[in-house]
């Protein structure tokens, strides 16, 4: 196998983070105890381009209904917040906007 090595960021983990030539940022943590906790990681691929990864977990209703809505709340929410940060995407130099 042969992968382009690239030289790691200002805000690489340097570590096992790294992996078949992409680089990951330490986990961003965002910890609300007993209700959700979410993980934010920045990575930069083997091809070049940089994209955020994202965990959340949320703790759901005891009964159905109501774990239904939360769930749609969240996945309203998560639609909202992926549109905007797509948005706001600025094309990589040499590269028209899409």
């Amino acid at each position: 196998m042969n992968r382009r090595t690239t030289g790691h960021t200002a805000w690489c983990g340097r570590d096992h983070r790294c992996n078949l030539g992409e680089h990951r940022s330490e986990g961003i943590l965002v910890d609300l105890p007993g209700h959700a906790r979410a993980v934010l990681v920045r990575v930069r691929a083997s091809d070049g381009r940089e994209h955020a990864e994202i965990r959340v977990r949320v703790a759901l209703a005891d009964v159905d209904p109501a774990a239904r809505r939360q769930l749609g709340t969240l996945l309203a929410g998560l639609r909202d917040l992926v549109t905007r940060a797509a948005a706001i995407r600025r094309p990589r130099p040499g590269r028209a906007a899409a």
